[in-house]
């Protein structure tokens, strides 16, 4: 007898809604995220929280979509209903709800996503051609004589740009070459009213000629389209071409373009590119203090070293007589070298003889002042030391018969004829005896 069992096939997985939601999100996070979408925004609304909810659809179809504060924070315009947008997140499960939803990251307006990408192919075409080296940026002149301005006449950039330099440095000129800065055509009229500065910077000097020593490219804020102008690539060489440092002021800190990678400086708005650009009047007359400060002391510490240097050969100084002689030989030297030099000049520059002359002269004169102030000063020193003015403060000298000097006990001897020399004559003495010290 054979016996059998039976045997059940096995029924479905049983799920919890929790980990069925899970395990939905998870195979539509693997599936498709991240993902671009391009639709149309439904039923937008701005929480007190900061994040959004809306709807994105098109003709037969629609997703509910959260962008969160963070990610909203980063808009550059507000979005409405009826709008088109391109949207870039991550799809999948609100768990609470079991809702299919997408939670956006990043929102452009219909037709920023091309230029965008156009904007990514040029800008990686040009670091490639080295534009963006930071190698070719040059650093802001300390000291600036004249500011080039390109702007458009009716932008609010011109207005900020212009208060901030009147309010810095209202004692430097500025320049404007006006061009547009939107629009078709905007790129070709900046780059020509860039070569207007261009050719003033490199113009030769003359009694009307103004120096441009650093040019300011600015624009206020707008969409991508809007500030497009400054992606042109005709322009970016324009830019890279310039004699003299540039600073971009395009847009808010959160707009990227061309112009704004090829200049030697980014600033974060117009206003800000004016001010770093120009220092302002209060700093420049505290660094010439500070600088007056320091060159007063460094001349105060010269000073000093100089007069013990002085002293220091005072103390070196030997016998004044010698010291004089070799004076009076470098000055007799001086006196040859200087007639010579003079024949010479004569021989070989007729023309400025005149100038020569006076020249050598009036060197001579004071090389001669000079040297007979200290003839003067040694003559002085050696007349102190003459004997007569000891004499004369009652001291006196012996000598011998011979007239040789006697400084010692030892040279006398009892009975001994002696002269003294006194201050107005000599007197016969006789030695006695004596007793050495």
């Amino acid at each position: 007898m054979v016996e059998t069992s039976a045997f059940t096939a096995p029924g479905p997985r049983v799920w919890g809604v929790s980990a069925l939601c899970q395990a939905i999100d998870d195979a539509l996070d693997s599936r498709f995220n991240p993902v671009r979408v391009a639709a149309e925004i439904s039923g937008f609304v701005r929480a007190s929280s900061g994040h959004c909810y809306f709807s994105l659809k098109d003709d037969s179809g629609q997703i509910r979509c959260a962008m969160f504060k963070r990610a909203a924070s980063g808009l550059d315009f507000v979005p409405r209903d009826g709008q088109r947008v391109e949207v870039s997140g991550r799809v999948g499960v609100y768990q609470p709800r079991g809702e299919l939803q997408l939670v956006v990251e990043s929102m452009v307006r219909a037709g920023e996503g091309t230029l965008f990408e156009q904007f990514l192919l040029l800008k990686a075409r040009l670091e490639a051609l080295g534009l963006f080296d930071a190698q070719r940026k040059r650093p802001l002149p300390s000291q600036v004589r004249g500011i080039g301005l390109v702007t458009s006449l009716g932008a609010a950039a011109l207005h900020d740009v212009v208060t901030a330099l009147q309010r810095r440095v209202p004692h430097i000129p500025v320049v404007l070459a006006p061009a547009s800065v939107q629009g078709a055509g905007a790129a070709a009229e900046i780059g020509q009213a860039l070569q207007r500065l261009y050719d003033m910077t490199t113009a030769p000097p003359g009694p009307n000629a103004l120096a441009i020593d650093l040019i300011l490219l600015v624009r206020g804020g707008g969409a991508m389209e809007d500030l497009w102008a400054f992606n042109d690539e005709t322009l970016a060489h324009t830019l890279a071409q310039s004699p003299v440092p540039i600073v971009a002021g395009i847009g808010h800190e959160t707009d990227f373009t061309i112009a704004d990678f090829v200049a030697d400086l980014r600033a974060p708005t117009p206003t800000a590119a004016a001010e770093m650009c120009a220092r302002s009047r209060e700093s420049l007359l505290d660094a010439a203090a500070q600088m007056q400060k320091r060159m007063q002391a460094a001349a105060a510490r010269a000073l000093d070293t100089q007069a013990q240097r002085l002293d220091m050969a005072a103390v070196r100084l030997g016998r004044p007589t010698a010291s004089v002689g070799k004076m009076r030989m470098a000055l007799a030297t001086a006196q040859q070298r200087m007639a010579h030099r003079v024949a010479q000049v004569i021989q070989s520059r007729q023309s400025d003889l005149l100038r020569v002359q006076a020249s050598l002269g009036a060197a001579a004169r004071r090389d001669a002042q000079r040297q007979s102030h200290r003839v003067g000063t040694l003559d002085l020193r050696l007349s102190l030391l003459d004997p007569q003015l000891v004499l004369g403060r009652g001291y006196a000298w012996l000598a011998d018969e011979q007239g040789q000097t006697l400084s010692r006990v030892g040279l006398l001897h009892p009975g001994q004829a002696v002269q003294a020399h006194l201050v107005d004559g000599t007197v016969a003495l006789q030695v006695q005896g004596g007793q050495p010290k």
